[in-house]
């Protein structure tokens, strides 16, 4: 599992950011890519990276202002021309069905896959035996959510020791004991998979806030998260212009990560105004009150490991 962060830039486009989209890769997990919004000219964002457009599962938006959605028509139309012949799945505010429907419809674009389109509300947006998605309102002009990522607790890992100690040699029935079965030796001996597991492993906790001022559903939505995505819109000494906007300051993007308990804090959403020169400063006004803070950057990748540490 790791994040590619493919524009970490507010509003309009600079030369050091692009607009906002972020991909989390769950290629071990799962085999696929989960995008979280689209700005302008994400698919040119993503020719600089590894992400595979045809390996694209699921796209969550945060809400419908322009820099985070104008990237959309584009990078469904061009996903059909790059192999991606597998469902996607759009997850989104209302409007964002009518955006990308109309987009699509007076472009005359015929997608060669099956695409679906879920306005959500609060709650639970997905789940299944893997990953539960939880969406929440923020406060921003539009309504605009964020977005909490639940892996569920995975298995324990297979005691292979013990079970080349009892004569089971590596191969199929490895694999059907990792899957916790029952499997029958040749000389008789029945063993039940879960008595050769380690303890669970517990599952990870991802939050990716759209656009926000402070408020009390982003503590909700980051509580104990391993990584928490924030957008950092203004410096420190901009707070009374973050409030108008609705944006958020570095250091309550830091506030609200050590309020949470969170372990990772990514500063994303950075305004054209500063310079790449300006990154560090930013990123030491967050630290100043939540040390384990990174400043995000245009084509940074972070793997985020199966434990992190605080």
């Amino acid at each position: 599992m790791d994040f590619v962060l493919l524009g970490t830039g507010a509003g309009v486009p600079a030369k050091a950011r692009n607009v906002t989209a972020i991909a989390l890769q769950l290629l071990e997990e799962r085999g696929t890519v989960w995008l979280f919004d689209c700005g302008e000219a994400t698919q040119h964002q993503i020719l600089k990276t590894a992400v595979k457009p045809r390996k694209i599962e699921k796209i969550f938006i945060t809400h419908l202002h322009g820099d985070h959605i104008f990237g959309l028509p584009g990078l469904l139309s061009s996903r059909s021309f790059q192999g991606g012949v597998e469902k996607l799945t759009v997850y989104g505010p209302k409007g964002i069905d009518a955006y990308i429907t109309t987009s699509l419809q007076v472009s005359g674009t015929h997608l060669k896959y099956p695409l679906e389109i879920i306005e959500i509300e609060e709650g639970i947006v997905f789940e299944d035996e893997q990953f539960t998605v939880t969406a929440l309102s923020l406060d921003h002009g539009i309504y605009s959510v964020g977005y909490r990522i639940l892996e569920k607790d995975r298995p324990g890992s297979l005691l292979v020791d013990q079970l080349l100690q009892e004569g089971v040699k590596p191969g199929p029935l490895f694999k059907a004991l990792k899957n916790g079965e029952m499997v029958r030796l040749d000389d008789g001996r029945v063993l039940n998979g879960k008595d050769y597991l380690g303890d669970p492993q517990k599952g990870r906790i991802i939050t990716v806030l759209g656009d926000t001022r402070v408020c009390s559903n982003a503590l909700i939505l980051a509580e104990s998260a391993d990584f928490l995505v924030h957008e950092a819109t203004f410096s420190a000494d901009e707070t009374e212009m973050a409030s108008a906007y609705f944006h958020s300051t570095t250091v309550q993007a830091a506030e609200t990560a050590m309020k949470a308990g969170a372990k990772q804090l990514i500063l994303t959403h950075i305004s054209s105004r500063y310079t790449l020169e300006d990154s560090e400063r930013l990123k030491e006004e967050s630290k100043a009150i939540f040390a384990n803070t990174i400043m995000a950057e245009d084509l940074m990748a972070i793997k985020i490991p199966l434990y992190v540490e605080e």
